[in-house]
């Protein structure tokens, strides 16, 4: 059989158009906009056969602390031909020497296991047409000087700082709070991706309080296409279904090199907390 050469370029602007026909293949719903985010915060790559892009990869760093993989996309006529691996020796380049987080398909857990990643959790994605219910009186709408009080909560339950990504999110979305003593113990934000908005990412102390702040923007988009990730563990899940966001699928959690940290009691993650490409 012949074989054509494949590039590992640079991923740029140019790249755009075709990553959103790629993503639609694989039944992505990106648009433009979220592949646009996704390269503000992230470096990548892209595969190229001939003028055609045949694969795509991000990494996303958050200072020197840690990066996560996203995008991995390689063409279904592509497949079998080891081109997620070379995608993914690229983005190891990229991340030099950072712990790395990726939620991987079943497909490519083998792959990401055979690079050292090992798993950490269950993803589950929940979407669909929100149901009525009230406002709760426990969340409310941010103020500007709340994001540095958002970035460093975020900190406390992602294990790193993104406060880059937390100034982008408040720039294209929004944030609801819930304050107590006067201080910022929870968020949630909310933004436009795919074929609606998504929650996320989410971070509370406890579980009335998370689904409080999903509450917030349940309410504020009754009848709208909302989607919200979250973790097996919160009992978030039985909830989330009852308002109209079913479970329609997920992911496995991986990490590299597996860190066990223990999670600040304040600032538990309610939502799946890298959850900020789809």
């Amino acid at each position: 059989m012949q074989t054509t050469q494949i590039d590992i370029a640079v991923f740029g602007p140019e790249h755009l158009e075709a990553a959103v026909k790629l993503s639609r293949q694989a039944g992505w719903p990106h648009r433009l906009e979220d592949w646009q985010m996704a390269l503000a915060m992230s470096e990548g790559v892209v595969a190229i056969e001939g003028d055609r892009v045949v694969g795509t990869i991000f990494v996303t760093p958050y200072e020197s602390d840690c990066a996560t993989i996203n995008m991995v996309i390689v063409d279904e006529a592509m497949r079998g031909r080891g081109l997620g691996r070379k995608l993914m020796d690229a983005a190891l380049d990229l991340a030099a020497d950072r712990p790395l987080r990726l939620v991987a398909t079943a497909e490519g857990m083998p792959l990401y296991e055979k690079l050292g990643f090992e798993m950490t959790g269950a993803v589950l994605q929940h979407q669909g047409i929100a149901k009525e219910m009230a406002a709760p009186a426990v969340a409310e709408a941010t103020v500007a000087a709340d994001i540095e009080a958002i970035a460093e909560l975020d900190r406390l339950a992602f294990g790193a700082d993104r406060g880059a990504l937390i100034a982008y999110l408040a720039e294209v979305g929004e944030f609801a709070v819930i304050r107590r003593d006067g201080r910022v113990s929870g968020f949630a934000a909310l933004r436009a991706f795919g074929r609606g908005e998504v929650v996320g990412p989410i971070v509370a102390g406890n579980l009335n309080d998370a689904k409080a702040l999903v509450q917030h923007f349940i309410a504020v988009k009754t009848g709208r296409f909302l989607r919200v990730d979250t973790t097996a563990d919160t009992g978030l899940s039985p909830w989330l279904a009852e308002y109209g966001l079913a479970h329609v699928g997920g992911g496995i959690a991986m990490m590299k090199p597996p860190v066990h940290r223990a999670v600040d009691p304040a600032a538990i993650t309610f939502a799946l907390a890298n959850q900020a490409f789809g």
